[in-house]
């Protein structure tokens, strides 16, 4: 029986594998699988070898901080991947760990063929990774056409799947548009992790307090997720706004956003799925002082949204650290609101961005046949 370890670092990554093993899994009845994964993977019936929570570390404070725990994780993972002798190691995302297990797995089992999905941003930072990576990595799934060339250059196989978000068949959407009788609707993504919401949450509700000054009229309404929806929903609470609510319904939250005439969103994949809605929006970043130079000085972008990364301009005007204030959000959203020309500009561009970023038929689909062609 052919085997498949699925290496992921984090629940962003569990989702993605389990979407492709989905997809791996109604084509081949024939396969073992064993992984270091979460809730997801889990669901397929695919056991973890550990909790995936303990090698989940975000900023670079976090890494440097676990960097003696990542290093044992590292080493037990790869004792057990080499004990259970895949045929592929299918990583997902989360490099810092991913990848490192990957080189030491094909150092001692070069047999072993190792599949990257979400290749590493090496456009942004430290472009000299790639020559590196194959040395390890027998093909690399990207998520953006125009990330080709840096993978070609170095001979590294390669194949554009797509982003999962801007998938075609992608069928999230939930007719319950009649539910919602509020007009006029500024949906607004303070982030998921608790450092972001503690930096953005102060800094948006003296944005709705201003905008309630010019205008009382619009419903502001805050996309949270289960885990952190108390946390949103104190800061809401403590200042008793009346046209503030929050939701974390995935569900209800694709339907207000549908329905939502700007939106104020978090740097970061979900900027994506508000583009994909065609709503107009502006992006948002705050974060710590040390964490904000450290990625100053290693990032070799001059900006963080992939639409305007791509454009390499402006497309979604980016509110980042300094500017990151009640202030500038406010005139920024007035100026948009008041030019109904300029949200058509914008929504045009980036209807013409999105095309080249969508896969032909969805990212599990298109990863799952690269996997499959080695199984074969």
């Amino acid at each position: 029986m052919k085997k498949i370890f699925v290496l992921t670092g984090e629940p962003s990554g569990d989702k993605l594998a389990s979407e492709v093993i989905l997809q791996v899994k109604t084509k081949r009845t024939d396969l073992e699988f064993l992984s270091v994964g979460g809730t997801n993977l889990e669901k397929l019936g695919i056991r973890t070898i550990f909790d995936q929570k303990e090698i989940t570390y975000i900023a670079f404070t976090d890494i440097i901080l676990n960097f003696f725990k990542i290093k044992r994780k590292i080493k037990d993972t790869v004792n057990e991947i080499l004990k259970f002798k895949p045929d592929i190691l299918f990583s997902v995302d989360s490099p810092d760990f991913t990848l490192r297990v990957a080189k030491l797995v094909k150092e001692k089992n070069s047999k072993i063929k190792t599949i990257h999905f979400i290749a590493p941003k090496v456009w942004a930072w430290r472009e000299g990774r790639v020559k590196k990576m194959k040395s390890f990595i027998d093909h690399i799934l990207l998520l953006f056409k125009f990330e080709e060339e840096y993978f070609n250059k170095e001979k590294l196989t390669n194949t554009f799947v797509g982003h999962p978000l801007l998938d075609k068949n992608n069928k999230k959407n939930v007719q319950i548009d009649e539910l919602l009788d509020k007009k006029n609707i500024i949906s607004i993504f303070p982030g998921s992790r608790v450092s972001e919401i503690n930096y953005h949450m102060p800094i948006l509700i003296n944005f709705v307090k201003k905008m309630n000054i010019k205008d009382p009229n619009y419903n502001f309404i805050f996309h949270a997720t289960h885990k952190n929806k108390e946390l949103v929903s104190h800061y809401i609470s403590n200042d008793q706004i009346q046209n503030i609510e929050t939701i974390y319904d995935d569900k209800i939250k694709t339907a207000v956003l549908k329905k939502s005439i700007f939106a104020i969103v978090k740097s970061g994949t979900v900027s994506l799925e508000v583009c994909k809605m065609s709503v107009p929006s502006i992006i948002i970043y705050k974060m710590n002082f040390i964490n904000f130079y450290l990625a100053k000085f290693l990032l070799n972008i001059k900006f963080v949204n992939m639409i305007n990364i791509i454009n390499n301009r402006e497309v979604i005007p980016e509110l980042i650290q300094s500017e990151c204030n009640a202030d500038e959000i406010f005139k920024s959203v007035c100026y948009f609101l008041k030019k109904p020309d300029l949200i058509a500009k914008q929504k045009e561009e980036i209807k013409k961005t999105l095309e080249i970023l969508t896969s032909p038929s969805s990212s599990s689909e298109e990863a799952s046949k690269i996997i499959l062609s080695y199984i074969s």
